[in-house]
């Protein structure tokens, strides 16, 4: 080889850096790509292993036409409740009972259910209860021997639901009656307490105060001297409450003007706020 043959070669060989940095800038457009689509931010046309695809268009459309708590956020909080309902589909077994199949739709305002509740807390989804069971009405328990609209059973890790209570809840949304709300808000103090990723999330000062209003409410209750809250508020605690979520998400003004400090509690335990959900 000639030096004038070499000096060439030489002249025409990328340097090693700068190869390197084409390979660095390559590899970091791909993973940015990959991110996006798991985010949800981009559609990437396939599915990353372990993680689910961004909301379809399809079950956008059940929101906006049945879910007036995704209607009323502003476009940047939808896409995060987006993104949280297509993983509670994902990671939740939803298993049809007398009935033939949990349809798309069911599927989907179920999970807005569970998402309107936990929306102010990111990473929480409920991650013990690992099935959704959906009864078309109210069904007979074997074990109490009576028939249900709804429970939680933290042994079975299942949220068990009628179809048909479900939909009457949201149907008529300012009668403080929500079956899928009342349901979720047991799990929601379940989860709390069983040792998982998910464990603890709720302030402990605050669930203290919390408790201290509840009891006095809970009395006002059994003296019939309550204006906001049915009875069946004051069986126990957790029965308070599953009823005070239902008012917080359907009669929020109501809910403020009479018990502005129980209210005030329930906003900072939820970290959100219905009357200003932006």
């Amino acid at each position: 080889m000639t030096q004038t043959h070499l000096a060439i070669i030489l002249q025409t060989t990328p340097p090693a850096n700068d190869f390197m940095d084409v390979i660095v800038l390559a590899i970091l457009s791909v993973v940015v790509i990959i991110l996006a689509g798991m985010t949800g931010r981009v559609n990437m046309g396939f599915q990353v292993p372990g993680f689910p695809r961004p909301l379809s268009s399809e079950r956008k459309e059940i929101l906006r036409k049945h879910f007036p708590f995704y209607k009323q956020l502003t476009p940047n909080r939808r896409k995060r409740f987006e993104q949280k309902v297509q993983y509670f589909i994902h990671v939740k077994e939803f298993i049809p009972r007398q009935i033939p199949k949990v349809t798309e739709e069911m599927k989907v305002l179920i999970s807005a259910c569970a998402v309107q509740l936990t929306f102010g807390y990111p990473k929480v989804f409920l991650s013990h209860f690992k099935r959704i069971l959906v009864y078309p009405d109210n069904y007979y328990s074997t074990i109490n021997q009576t028939y249900h609209k709804g429970e939680v059973n933290p042994r079975l890790r299942a949220i068990v639901l009628s179809w048909k209570a479900f939909v009457a809840g949201y149907f008529n949304s300012k009668d403080g009656r929500n079956l899928g709300l009342h349901e979720m808000a047991h799990a929601l103090r379940l989860e709390n307490l069983i040792t998982n990723a998910e464990f603890n999330f709720l302030d402990e000062e605050v669930l203290q105060h919390w408790q201290f209003l509840a009891d006095q409410e809970m009395a006002n209750i059994a003296n019939g001297n309550s204006t906001m809250f049915r009875d069946y508020a004051a069986t126990n605690p957790d029965e308070f409450f599953s009823v005070a979520v239902e008012n917080f998400f359907e009669r929020p003004k109501k809910f403020k003007s009479l018990m502005p400090n129980l209210y005030a509690i329930l906003v900072l335990l939820l970290k959100q706020d219905p009357i200003n959900p932006v």
